[in-house]
């Protein structure tokens, strides 16, 4: 029996990664699309192949569909997953899953209330490289995990500038699009929750209107671990990393911060350098998986609604200790609090 899909905008990510990704399932198929511009959800229903284009959220529920998955701006999140999950659809949620940690648990709520699977699409989860990781620290290759970094800052490509560096009403920024990604990823790949948080942000020419496009952040774990990450728009040659250093080794990985199934990780320990294989699975074609698996009753996400609560809570947190100049304690039953 096939599940059937609807995409919640007609945008660059899914045509890019998204639908080939549901494609490629045995049971993944595509019914409709929706955005708010009949004219660009014309000629994106004719471009992707998909029969069904319509302009309205009322529109795309009343269509066959099982599921739905939203790539909107980030202000339009709460609105449509609790319309969808009302509707009795299963909610793939691109991050953040809305713009505060309030509003993210009260889509988890809605949808624990009504037998919704939700997820975060946290792609990052679904790398090889990371699973690898996650799986050395949690065997006690690299002994006590004591501090982490993370390299993330990049050059955000024209055509994805837009909102993201001119309108902070709908979520825009480095912080609500990085910076919560590699809290996630911390939280993955070190199986420990993030307790405090002190950041630095800048603008460093590209963002307007306020918005930050660089950004700085220390954390503090669970278990004493810290850590620290950069996120950025505005870095053509930086490169993307991300170490794990602990009592009895390190892991080094390069290139893996990407939406790309690349990039190398190396365990490093007295017995010298070993690099690490792991599976080059497209990462979202993994997060379909998964998805697919938890609306049939098999386990749950790759990221649940809860990991996309911990993630916003984290960057909302960031986002405090940049503007207060003071460290922030991370809480998601609470949001972030001073």
């Amino acid at each position: 029996m096939s599940l059937k899909w609807g995409l919640i905008g007609a945008s660059t990510i899914a045509r890019q990664f998204m639908v080939n990704a549901i494609r490629v399932q045995a049971d993944g198929k595509i019914a409709a699309v929706m955005s708010s511009s009949p004219e660009r959800g014309q000629a994106y229903a004719v471009e992707n192949n998909i029969a069904v284009a319509v302009s309205t959220l009322d529109e795309l529920l009343a269509e066959d569909i099982d599921a739905v998955y939203i790539s909107t701006t980030n202000e339009l999140h709460l609105e449509q997953a609790l319309a969808a999950i009302k509707a009795g659809k299963h909610v793939l949620c691109e991050k953040p899953l809305a713009l505060t940690s309030a509003d993210a648990r009260t889509m988890v709520a809605a949808a624990r209330a009504a037998g919704i699977v939700l997820g975060t699409n946290h792609h990052l989860r679904n790398a090889g490289a990371h699973r690898a990781m996650r799986e050395a620290v949690a065997a006690g290759r690299i002994g006590k995990p004591i501090a982490a970094r993370v390299f993330h800052a990049v050059y955000l490509p024209e055509n994805l500038q837009g909102w993201r560096i001119a309108r902070p009403e709908a979520g825009g920024g480095v912080v609500l699009d990085i910076t919560v990604h590699d809290a996630d990823t911390l939280r993955f790949v070190l199986g420990d929750d993030p307790v405090e948080v002190s950041a630095f942000t800048q603008s460093a020419g590209m963002a307007g209107s306020g918005l930050e496009d660089g950004a700085m952040c220390i954390w503090r774990f669970k278990s004493g671990l810290i850590a620290q990450s950069h996120e950025g728009f505005t870095t053509s040659y930086a490169g993307t990393g991300f170490e794990v250093h602990g009592s009895e080794g390190s892991l080094i990985a390069s290139n893996v911060m990407t939406q790309k199934p690349v990039g190398t990780v190396m365990l490093r320990t007295a017995s010298g350098e070993e690099e690490l294989s792991f599976d080059h699975e497209d990462l979202y074609v993994r997060s379909v998986r998964r998805f697919h698996a938890a609306i049939h009753g098999d386990g749950q996400p790759a990221a649940t609604g809860e990991d996309g609560i911990w993630s916003l809570a984290s960057a909302e947190a960031a986002l405090q200790s940049a503007s207060s100049g003071k460290a922030i304690k991370i809480d998601p039953k609470l949001g972030s609090m001073k």
